[in-house]
């Protein structure tokens, strides 16, 4: 976690994390999603059916990985320092430009676009976050996520 103080707040703005730490996409959590999401569309859950499909094997729902954002924020996300809480304000824009096939390693990049205190110690953060694909050239998405930060 990239940790900012008050203070920096303008300077930090531009600045890119570190990646976060890889992370195996296997099909036991593509199949826990499918069924937390009722998307069981044979190009995510049927290895048999997807072997015919121009992937030649299972993929990861778009969705899930965008999900993966919460988790690669812990370590190469933005924070202020004092944060008490954060939670997930949204989206501006998000582009799913590769698929992320079964047993793939996928890995977070942040870039802090702004950090606007929108009412005294609540202060919305926006990050331009690319997922990586190990070894493709294009990533899986780009998305420009919001968290709002209550800070001490």
């Amino acid at each position: 976690m990239n940790i900012i103080k008050r203070e920096d707040i303008a300077s930090a703005v531009g600045k890119v994390a570190e990646p976060s730490a890889w992370h195996t996409v296997t099909q036991e959590q593509i199949n826990a999603f499918a069924d937390c999401t009722l998307d069981h569309q044979f190009i995510h859950v049927d290895p048999e059916k997807a072997k015919q499909s121009p992937f030649g094997t299972t993929i990861a729902h778009g969705f899930l990985s965008l999900s993966m954002l919460s988790h690669f924020s812990e370590t190469a996300g933005f924070m202020i320092e004092g944060t008490q809480m954060g939670v997930n304000y949204g989206c501006d824009k998000v582009r799913f430009l590769a698929p992320v096939k079964v047993n793939s390693r996928i890995r977070g990049v942040a870039k802090l676009m702004s950090i606007e205190e929108k009412h005294p110690g609540q202060f919305m953060v926006k990050s331009e976050f690319t997922v990586e694909i190990e070894g493709e050239e294009k990533p899986a998405l780009i998305a420009e996520w919001i968290g709002m930060l209550f800070v001490a």
